[in-house]
């Protein structure tokens, strides 16, 4: 089944939702087995041999869902409103089973709180800006086998990024 545009934006806009509502279990339902969440510090880098601001495999998505929703998670008391628009989708390479589907993402976030308190984020509105790179791949439905997402601003320091892009 080849991939549309119209179902590459649905797929994302479905994904920006569920992270927009705090439903992080199902997001974790949209990758495959062996999906990668990856922030990479430089873009082209090899996580193998270089940093990265995030590299979850599976069990680090779930660590990371279930610290957020379950365990003191003190960067994110009060937690995280925020707004995902997705824009310029487009599918570089699509087979009946794979695709490659490039967007941009602005993530707006909020921490509810007086903006003077000394915990950083609190009070204050931020923006995140990024190219993203999807590798989906169909099996029963359409799966994230890679989300990539290249901040522009990757090379500055980034306070409190404790919630999901």
């Amino acid at each position: 089944m080849r991939l549309s545009r119209q179902d590459a934006e649905e797929f994302l806009y479905r994904e920006a939702q569920l992270l927009d509502d705090r439903n992080f279990e199902e997001w974790l339902k949209l990758f495959a087995h062996d999906g990668i969440y990856w922030i990479p510090i430089a873009e082209s880098s090899d996580p193998a041999t270089h940093p990265s601001i995030i590299y979850d495999d599976g069990l680090l998505r779930q660590q990371r869902v279930y610290q957020i929703l379950h365990q003191p998670h003190y960067a994110q008391m009060p937690p995280s409103r925020t707004v995902h628009f997705v824009s310029n989708v487009y599918i570089e390479e699509n087979n009946e089973s794979e695709a490659s589907v490039r967007c941009n993402l602005l993530v707006v976030d909020m921490r509810p709180g007086d903006h003077q308190d000394l915990h950083s984020g609190m009070g204050k509105q931020r923006s995140f800006a990024a190219q993203c790179e999807y590798r989906l791949r169909f099996e029963e439905a359409w799966s994230i086998v890679l989300k990539k997402v290249v901040l522009i601003n990757r090379d500055l320091p980034i306070y409190n990024l404790s919630f999901i892009l």
